[in-house]
């Protein structure tokens, strides 16, 4: 595991200062300080060093000049810091708008507690992480509209429209472009690269559909069972998706490790508190503050037998996934007659999509062959 997490200062009078550690013990010697800094100063841009320290290894990353800020994750031997990278970059923009000492000590235990488990992050954890970071939701966005951006472009319009945010923008199109989301080409007559759409983010509450068809094949007594299906009907009556809900799901359960991993044994089960105590060896140290989060969330009900033993159970899921986007099509062709794109770029757009396409329909045909 993770060791701790410094934020380290550098300021031209005074040299090193730190502003933020966790935990409070976490010291690094100023000689290891300095060869940190030496490493980020040898390229002076924004991005991510590894160092071995003694018995540590250092993963750090740097803001930037202008604002010359170091965020130090201390890691055990055995932990590759490049596994690091894409949390790190991320968790940063985050720090950077928290830099006041005390509100740093309050949100670097979460930060620390996030960016620890970051390697061992599932598919639908990391997508959930994509769409929690500001600067690629804008960029999805935009891309949903336009389809195509010149790379250059996009880095003036992220700088304009958030000015109070950092943000390095070959760290965001490389992550974007890790994940499948966009792809990066040239366009013949364009002096910059192009970003294109590849793939779409589908995110939304959903019912939890094996546990409502039979909810007593999942431990629930058959004399709640009515009680529980009448709940998630009722609650999916009045859902209407929005960002402003996706985003408090993914900052409360999906990327908080206690919290998903109740809801991990939640969508295989209904459950007891005496069931759900045993997930103290996986790291859920405080059960009643993590059910309240997934209550205060509208992601569980607990109903209670005759016998007065409470049930816990899952009344809405939450899907995250990738998908092609089909209506692309109708965006290539509507910037094309209104002449508000360049043709070639279109036509690459459109290239891309046949690609993506042709990738998803070998994968399907794979995997029927396989079952």
């Amino acid at each position: 595991m993770a060791i701790g997490m410094l934020v380290m200062h550098w300021d031209e009078r005074i040299g090193v200062e730190i502003i933020g550690r966790y935990p409070e013990e976490i010291v690094l010697d100023e000689k290891t300080l300095m060869q940190l800094y030496s490493q980020h100063e040898f390229t002076g841009e924004p991005g991510m060093v590894s160092i071995m320290a003694g018995s540590t290894n250092l993963a750090s990353y740097y803001t930037g000049p202008e604002s010359s800020i170091y965020v130090i994750m201390v890691l055990n031997t055995t932990e590759d810091g490049d596994a690091f990278e894409d949390g790190l970059a991320e968790i940063s923009r985050q720090i950077m708008l928290n830099l006041d000492p005390e509100t740093l000590e309050t949100i670097l235990p979460s930060l620390f507690q996030r960016l620890s488990v970051y390697p061992t992050l599932n598919e639908e954890q990391l997508l959930a992480m994509i769409y929690l970071d500001e600067p690629k939701r804008m960029i999805l966005k935009r891309l949903q509209q336009e389809a195509a951006i010149p790379k250059s472009e996009l880095a003036i319009w992220l700088k304009d429209t958030k000015r109070d945010l950092f943000i390095d923008i070959e760290s965001v199109i490389t992550s974007l472009v890790k994940s499948t989301i966009v792809k990066i080409a040239s366009v013949k007559g364009l002096a910059t690269d192009v970003v294109f759409l590849n793939e779409d983010i589908m995110i939304l509450r959903r019912p939890p559909v094996q546990l409502f068809l039979d909810p007593v094949e999942h431990h629930l007594p058959s004399s709640l069972k009515d009680s529980y299906t009448n709940q998630v009907r009722t609650f999916f009556k009045n859902y209407i998706p929005s960002e402003r809900d996706n985003l408090e799901i993914i900052n409360n359960v999906m990327l908080d490790p206690q919290c998903y991993e109740i809801l991990k044994l939640l969508r295989e089960a209904m459950v007891t508190k005496n069931d759900i105590e045993k997930l103290r060896k996986k790291g859920v140290e405080d059960v009643d503050k993590t059910l309240k989060a997934l209550w205060d969330s509208k992601m569980i009900a607990v109903f209670q037998d005759d016998s007065g033993t409470e049930y816990y159970c899952l009344i809405t899921d939450f899907y995250i996934s990738l998908y092609y986007p089909r209506y692309n099509l109708d965006t290539i062709r509507k910037q094309f007659l209104s002449k508000s794109q360049n043709p070639k770029a279109l036509l690459k757009a459109l290239d891309i999509m046949r690609e993506e396409y042709i990738s998803i329909s070998k994968s399907r045909k794979v995997s029927a062959r396989t079952k």
